[in-house]
């Protein structure tokens, strides 16, 4: 994965907070839009990777949406999960105005997700890698995924595993089961 760098990250985090202030009507300084544009024009954000943009309020999630798959390039992926993050995430109200000082904006940019091999339970629980892996979960039509951030707050592979079966409307045992299918994806995040 070409990584970004640390200052262009902080790059695609302004262009969120941008994206989401522009939706609200508010508008930032012509000198600072005109320095956003020209860091957005760096060629490695024309790059098509899967981008997931979570919004946070106090370490309590407040929306997070993304694509896993690579539809988009980088700065098009930013700005359309950004708003979707904020207005269309279906577990939450739409983020208010009064909200965005307090919102703390985090960007996952994720390598192509690929099937993990594995022989039953104990093998899935011996092959995941805590806190490295993003998984995504298949069992028939339903599927879920977790990015790698969220092993924080779930690091036990079993409990990691059955909260991801209940976020796609399974059993939490589901993922015991032989006809389960497992994906893994890394990511680099950023953090505002």
């Amino acid at each position: 994965m070409s990584a970004f760098s640390k200052q262009q990250g902080q790059v695609l985090l302004r262009l969120a907070r941008m994206t989401i202030m522009s939706k609200f009507g508010q508008h930032v300084s012509s000198s600072e839009d005109e320095a956003l544009q020209k860091a957005l024009a760096d060629p490695a954000f024309q790059s098509t990777k899967g981008v997931f943009v979570t919004l946070t309020i106090g370490k309590q999630l407040r929306g997070c949406i993304g694509n896993l798959a690579a539809s988009s390039n980088v700065l098009e992926g930013v700005k359309r999960n950004a708003l979707n993050a904020a207005f269309n995430d279906y577990r939450f109200m739409p983020l208010s105005q009064e909200e965005l000082p307090e919102v703390t904006i985090e960007i996952s940019v994720l390598t192509a997700p690929l099937p993990l091999k594995f022989s039953g339970p104990d093998d899935l629980i011996a092959k995941l890698r805590p806190g490295v892996d993003g998984v995504i979960l298949h069992l028939g039509t339903a599927s879920a995924t977790f990015l790698p951030q969220v092993w924080e707050q779930l690091p036990k592979t079993e409990e990691f595993l059955g909260h991801l079966c209940q976020k796609a409307g399974l059993s939490s045992v589901a993922w015991q089961l032989n006809e389960i299918g497992i994906e893994t994806y890394q990511v680099q995040h950023f953090s505002e």
